[in-house]
C-alpha cells in the first residue's frame, strides 16, 4: 500500500507555505522556521500559522490553490500503475481539507482514501480539527500506517511531517528535507524527483518479485 504526502510531494510547492506566504501576516515565517528546525511540533505550528489567516479568506484560498498548485510530473501515471496492479494508494496529508480536495479533484477516483486536517471557519480566523491527529502531528502518519501492518507499506514524502511515518514504513521514497532527516538518522531510502522515478522503481521491484531490495 502506498501512503503519499501532499504538500511538496504531490504538489511541486508546499501549499501550506504558499498559502501562508499569500494570506498570512509576516509572523508566520518564524513559526515555519521553528517547525522545520524541530523546535516546535508540527500540529501546534501549523495551527498557529492558519490562526493568523481570517476565515473570510476561505474561498480566495481555494481559488488560489486551484490556480497555482502544480502537480509533480508522473503522478497520474503512478496512480494508473497502482490501479492496474492492485496497489492501494492513499494520500496522507498534513494539509487542510478545504484546499487539498480541490487540488486532488481530477485524481480522486483513483485514490483509495485521503487523510487531512479539517478546517473550521466558525471563528474570525481559521481554526483546525484533527480527526487523524496525535499530540504533535495534525495528521499522524505513524498512527495511520499502523492500521495497515498486513501490507508492505510504501511512504512517499519530502519533509519533517513525513519523518515519523518513514521510520516504520517498509520502503521510503524521499526528496528534499526528508532526505537530510533520514540521512541524519542513518535510515535507508530511495531518492526521487518525479513520480516517474517512483513508478519505475516499483515496476522494477514487482518484476523481480522482491519488494524489499
Amino acid at each position: 500500500m502506498v501512503f503519499c504526502d501532499f504538500d511538496g510531494t504531490i504538489t511541486e510547492e508546499d501549499m501550506i507555505i504558499a498559502i501562508c506566504r499569500g494570506f498570512a501576516p509576516p509572523e508566520w515565517e518564524a513559526i515555519k522556521d521553528d517547525i522545520l528546525a524541530q523546535r516546535r511540533d508540527v500540529r501546534s505550528g501549523v495551527a498557529a500559522m492558519f490562526g493568523l489567516i481570517p476565515s473570510p479568506r476561505r474561498e480566495d484560498i481555494v481559488q488560489f490553490a486551484r490556480k497555482t498548485a502544480r502537480i509533480r510530473a508522473g503522478f497520474g501515471e503512478l496512480l494508473d500503475y497502482c490501479q492496474q496492479v492492485g496497489i492501494p494508494f492513499q494520500v496522507v496529508s498534513g494539509g487542510v481539507d478545504f484546499f487539498v480536495y480541490p487540488v486532488l479533484e481530477p485524481y480522486l477516483a483513483k485514490i483509495d482514501r485521503v487523510y487531512t486536517i479539517e478546517g473550521d471557519f466558525s471563528s474570525p480566523t481559521i481554526q483546525l480539527r484533527y480527526p487523524y491527529g496525535s499530540a504533535t502531528s495534525g495528521t499522524s502518519k505513524p498512527l495511520i500506517l499502523e492500521q495497515y501492518r498486513e501490507y508492505y507499506r510504501i511512504l512517499i514524502g519530502d519533509s519533517i511531517t513525513d519523518l515519523e511515518g518513514a521510520r516504520i514504513a517498509e520502503l521510503v521514497f524521499a526528496r528534499d528535507r526528508l532526505c537530510r532527516y533520514l540521512e541524519a538518522e542513518g535510515m535507508a531510502y530511495q531518492c526521487f524527483e518525479t513520480f516517474h522515478d517512483v513508478h519505475q522503481e516499483l515496476e522494477r521491484r514487482q518484476a523481480r518479485g522482491v519488494w524489499g531490495s
